[in-house]
């Protein structure tokens, strides 16, 4: 199959479903970037095997997927299947996906000795040492599990969750709970009568520091942090 159309693959019930895309086109409708699925195909053709030019029979297809329609069947076997990419689509998604694991790392672990974050750099360092094969279709938190197990040997790491106590005076309490509750789960908070915000977050180690940058941020250096 060319570069310029790949294949889109979908199995249920080990049976086989494959339409033709433009791959650039496939992958911007698979992540919500256009709307628009026949500007996806390169044929409204629902096929077992494309290469073979095979197409699927319409009881098999209202059987699978409960209806004949092959831009309905088109879109789950875009969104849900398989996408075949280019070379560069490979590249470039291995890349973001490599990215999104240093940065989940940094914000999980922390090096049990000091119980502050490694910088991304040391990370990545330790990284090229393991050699670890990022999947672009594995999730960020399933393939950065396998890589903190892999990485202790040669980086110490320890990976835990720490509750802190915020307190947010009441000029600055509304806009920046927005941005406080993105860093962790709040297990407690109240709004006092005074308007002040106070919250117990349970959020990674790792996290603590940037968070209470972030604090110091969004409350011009009121805010109150401490982990309880």
């Amino acid at each position: 199959m060319s570069e310029k159309f790949t294949i889109a693959r979908y199995t249920k019930d080990n049976e086989h479903f494959e339409v033709l895309v433009k791959p650039n086109k496939a992958l911007d409708y698979r992540n919500g970037k256009i709307a628009g699925i026949t500007e996806v195909l390169a044929a409204e053709t629902i096929f077992a095997d494309a290469n073979k030019g095979t197409r699927v029979k319409d009881d098999d297809l209202k059987k699978a997927f409960g209806t004949t329609d092959p831009l309905k069947i088109a879109d789950v076997i875009i969104k849900k299947g398989q996408l075949q990419l280019t070379t560069e689509q490979r590249r470039k998604m291995v890349e973001d996906k490599h990215k999104q694991i240093v940065d989940y790392i940094s914000r999980q672990a922390v090096d049990p000795k000091t119980n502050l974050p490694h910088p991304p750099m040391r990370i990545e360092n330790a990284m090229e040492q393991i050699r670890f094969p990022i999947d672009p279709y594995k999730s960020v938190e399933e393939q950065a599990r396998d890589i903190i197990r892999l990485l202790r040997p040669i980086l110490p790491l320890k990976v835990e969750q720490i509750s802190v106590g915020v307190h947010i005076p009441a000029q600055y309490a509304q806009r920046a709970y927005g941005s406080v509750k993105t860093y962790g789960a709040i297990k407690r908070e109240e709004w006092r009568n005074d308007g002040s915000w106070y919250g117990v977050l349970e959020m990674p180690a790792g996290s603590y520091a940037s968070f209470l940058n972030k604090l110091g941020e969004v409350t011009k250096g009121s805010g109150e942090a401490k982990t309880i």
